[in-house]
């Protein structure tokens, strides 16, 4: 087995010696025929692709075709989420069930109606028989975001009706997979920390009477204890983290539902585009740059020795040498993200009781300053923000969740949003997604085999 891996690998590296160099295309060959890279404008804009009622990005406005910045929004069904964050925050309670509702069904819900909604998740948490034993248990993952891909599509199995693209069908698909993805993301976990770290296996089952939030945090702890506190900030997360319009894990999502296919592809699909270090891995990328940062200069260096350590980082000498700030800048938010400033809003109280304000002022110093030094290094003229993963991972790391589970959080909290914009797709679009690459290949001649010459020496 050995020998054949030395040479499977010897092979690999000797083909490809050039691999890069033939897969390139110079950057002016999209600039000269005005190709959209990553449906982008050339001004940064999105290009146009849908209509959508679910969710609602603002962050710019347009005056003769040049972006003016605004204060950043962020809409579920029309209604801002500031607002329904701020309404459950106020009265003491859990509101990611409501923004469900509200994203699957166009309105929100009465008392009886969340109720009678809240009882039917209770309900279609309960996963096919064996279904952990037989997915989780018996195939461990070291990543808990293809675990989830995986667990997904393995449920196609188990229903009757996976490829009925009815609306209704759909629907029930959805709810069972918003009550599935806490428990499947929380058993993976517990799995993982089994196998791969030699810790004490436990599953604690979910309890129909809590909310989304609190099970996540029983279901993971060992004691099943958490704070009220800690537990509402959670359900803030999974609220800002519902829905957010067009981007990657959507777009994913949308772009295979129009091929017809069945809802469990569609949703592996988005997992999948989910667990990249540009999209929700960043928010694990985010803590691990500001350990990064603290392990150099301390948790309150001066604004030199932070400077150094964030052009060091930028230079690709520290960090993962990606020359990447993660956390900084946003595709559509220009003057702010609505979602880090809840998040700052509410997380002072939470970074008090965990004897971690220093972490919180470090991470402050690190946006402004950070902010600064991107914009001088680009020349940029538009106001830049930081965005939700700034904050999101040294939030969850404050409520004691381990990295491996930061984005499979944001997976469960999406996957409202995932399920709402596939049905949108299917109900009102009915045509595949299938845009144009431009060939710039020369044609040539098919040479016969005694004629070729090896590329590779």
């Amino acid at each position: 087995m050995q020998m054949q891996s030395e040479r499977l690998q010897e092979y690999i590296d000797r083909m490809s010696r050039d691999l890069v160099r033939d897969y390139s295309i110079p950057a002016e060959m999209y600039e000269n025929q005005d190709i959209k890279r990553g449906l982008r404008n050339n001004d940064g804009t999105g290009v146009l692709v849908g209509i959508s009622k679910v969710g609602s990005v603002q962050g710019y406005y347009m005056v003769d075709g040049q972006r003016v910045p605004m204060p950043g929004k962020l809409y579920y069904r029309g209604i801002s989420v500031e607002d329904i964050v701020d309404a459950h925050q106020q009265a003491g309670t859990f509101g990611y069930e409501e923004v469900a509702y509200l994203l699957l069904l166009g309105k929100l819900p009465t008392a009886e109606e969340l109720a009678q909604f809240n009882q039917i998740l209770a309900h279609a948490r309960q996963m096919p028989a064996a279904f952990t034993e037989d997915m989780i248990l018996k195939a461990p993952s070291r990543n808990i975001m293809n675990q989830l891909a995986r667990s997904v599509l393995a449920l196609y199995s188990f229903d009757d009706n996976a490829d009925d693209a009815s609306p209704e069908n759909i629907l029930r698909q959805s709810i069972e997979l918003i009550a599935r993805f806490p428990l499947i993301a929380a058993n993976a976990l517990m799995a993982k920390r089994h196998y791969f770290e030699g810790n004490s296996l436990y599953l604690h089952n979910p309890l129909p009477e809590l909310s989304v939030a609190e099970n996540l945090l029983r279901m993971t702890r060992a004691d099943k204890s958490y704070t009220a506190q800690e537990a509402h900030l959670l359900d803030l997360m999974l609220i800002l983290h519902a829905e957010h319009s067009s981007n990657n894990s959507t777009f994913v999502c949308r772009a295979i539902s129009s091929s017809g296919t069945d809802t469990y592809s569609a949703i592996a699909g988005a997992v999948g585009s989910l667990k990249g270090p540009l999209h929700g891995g960043a928010n694990a990328k985010v803590l691990q740059m500001f350990r990064t940062i603290r392990d150099t200069v301390g948790a309150t260096p001066t604004d030199e020795a932070l400077g150094a350590c964030l052009d060091d980082l930028l230079d690709g000498k520290t960090g993962d040498r990606s020359g990447k700030l993660y956390g900084l800048g946003h595709a559509v938010y220009t003057m702010s993200d609505p979602r880090a400033i809840v998040i700052k809003k509410y997380a002072a109280a939470l970074a008090r009781e965990k004897g971690r304000l220093d972490d919180l002022e470090l991470m402050e110093r690190v946006e402004e300053l950070g902010i600064q030094k991107i914009m001088a290094r680009k020349h940029q003229k538009l106001p830049m923000c930081a965005n939700v993963d700034l904050y999101s991972g040294l939030i969850y790391n404050m409520l004691d969740l381990p990295e491996d589970l930061y984005t499979p959080l944001f997976a469960t909290a999406r996957i409202a949003g995932w399920c709402a914009n596939r049905i949108e797709e299917l109900v009102t679009c009915r045509r595949i997604m299938r845009p144009a690459y431009r060939a710039v290949t020369t044609h040539g001649q098919y040479i016969p085999m005694e004629q070729r010459t090896p590329h590779i020496q």
